[in-house]
């Protein structure tokens, strides 16, 4: 039997439920949402799945019949893949007007239809929206998401045993697909994700979008894995692919409504005139990333640039599913035109900052905190509480001065 992992946003979902009139669980396919959708599901719902060509048929024909309530008010209704009948948003939006009871909807979506042009209402003020992203290792183990808080406190253990280079390389292959994690064989795993790829623009996008040129969006896909933990040159993508500006901005946005792609925004409360404004990409699930691009294991581990961007991309998803179980934390990311940079900034809602560096080897350096001592000592200024991070992937927890830590990677996932 299949294991259910038990999920971070399980309580964020069942919260929500009891504040608000509809909640959106939205991810990719295949992450876990319609499983989620269940696990808080009770004799109180009644779930609807579009994937349901009978049900599907039924939404499009009569979408106001379709969002009618059971007898029973006190139920919630969910509906899993809404993305496929925009139509059914403004029917829901008339009815949760009507009645301000909360928890009447919950809906999962493999895009976001906050993006979808074919979504004429946004469900304002009514709606709660919760990103459900593939498994953190965290999860797969079953611990508690703790590094937040334990980083902003500098409260770590001095060792953090059982994970180097190499197994941190083997995590970001496995991916977090739920699926893809079940698959032991390596090559097996790296087709499945394959299929998983063609299917999605196959037929998923043509819920979402009206593509023309598919082969340079097959193209785009690699491109993008490429860049993952990099700022675009949306210049130099758009020539090698024979696109205009607006339009590779337009696929681009598509592939980061249907999840496989997402922009860290720069952190900018700065009256330094010369912070930088371009978002970061990175690539939503690192076991996609590699089977995009055809890496291996191997030789990644003795590629400096390959595995630098890899364990980047890798900490990136570990450290966004924390943030979004928690509406204390906003992650960003900064450089400047003197290319500084540190690749993540986690803001507390009090002000307080935590500067978060990746390398993907197993030693540090005083030379690896200098961007943040920089940004501390003229961005910060001691206005507000600074701690200085580099993640690594050695065991033990190092100090290199007031509130600059170097911590293994593996104390994402460890409690």
């Amino acid at each position: 039997m299949s294991k259910n992992y038990p999920r971070w946003q399980a309580q964020c979902v069942k919260k929500a439920l009891k504040t608000r009139r509809v909640v959106i669980i939205s991810g990719a396919r295949q992450t876990g949402k319609t499983t989620l959708a269940q696990q808080v599901s009770d004799k109180n719902t009644d779930y609807r799945t579009l994937d349901d060509t009978d049900l599907f048929a039924l939404a499009m024909e009569d979408p106001k019949g379709f969002i009618k309530n059971v007898k029973n008010s006190s139920k919630t209704m969910i509906i899993d893949e809404i993305q496929k009948a925009p139509k059914l948003i403004p029917e829901i939006k008339m009815v949760v007007d009507r009645d301000n009871r909360n928890g009447q909807y919950l809906l999962t979506g493999s895009a976001n239809i906050q993006t979808m042009p074919s979504v004429t209402e946004s469900l304002a003020g009514r709606v709660k929206n919760i990103r459900l992203r593939p498994l953190s290792v965290g999860e797969t183990l079953e611990a508690k998401p703790t590094f937040l808080k334990r980083a902003f406190e500098k409260n770590f253990p001095t060792k953090i045993s059982g994970c180097d280079k190499q197994e941190i390389v083997n995590l970001a292959f496995r991916g977090g697909y739920p699926e893809a994690i079940r698959i032991k064989n390596p090559a097996e795993r790296k087709e499945w994700y394959k299929d998983y790829i063609k299917t999605l623009i196959e037929h998923d996008l043509r819920d979402i979008a009206n593509i023309r040129r598919q082969g340079a969006l097959q193209e785009l896909l690699g491109i993008l894995a490429s860049w993952s933990a990099k700022f675009m040159d949306l210049a130099a993508i758009g020539s090698s692919l024979s696109l205009t500006k607006p339009t590779l901005e337009s696929y681009i946005n598509w592939l980061v409504s249907l999840y496989l792609f997402e922009k860290v925004s720069p952190w900018i409360r700065t009256d330094y005139d010369r912070v930088g404004k371009k978002a970061k990409l990175y690539a939503a699930d690192t076991g996609i990333m590699t089977s995009i691009l055809g890496w291996e294991p191997k030789e990644t581990m003795l590629n400096h640039d390959r595995s630098g961007k890899l364990v980047e991309t890798f900490v990136f998803q570990e450290l966004a599913a924390q943030v979004d179980i928690n509406g204390e934390y906003s992650l960003y990311q900064y450089r400047d035109r003197e290319k500084r940079e540190i690749d993540f900034i986690v803001e507390r809602e009090d002000g307080a900052l935590l500067g978060v560096e990746v390398k993907a080897g197993h030693s540090v350096s005083s030379e690896d905190f200098e961007p943040q001592k920089w940004f501390a000592a003229n961005i910060v200024k001691n206005k507000k509480p600074y701690i200085s991070i580099v993640l690594y992937s050695g065991e033990r927890v190092l100090s290199f001065g007031e509130n600059l830590l170097a911590v293994p990677i593996s104390a994402l996932w460890t409690e």
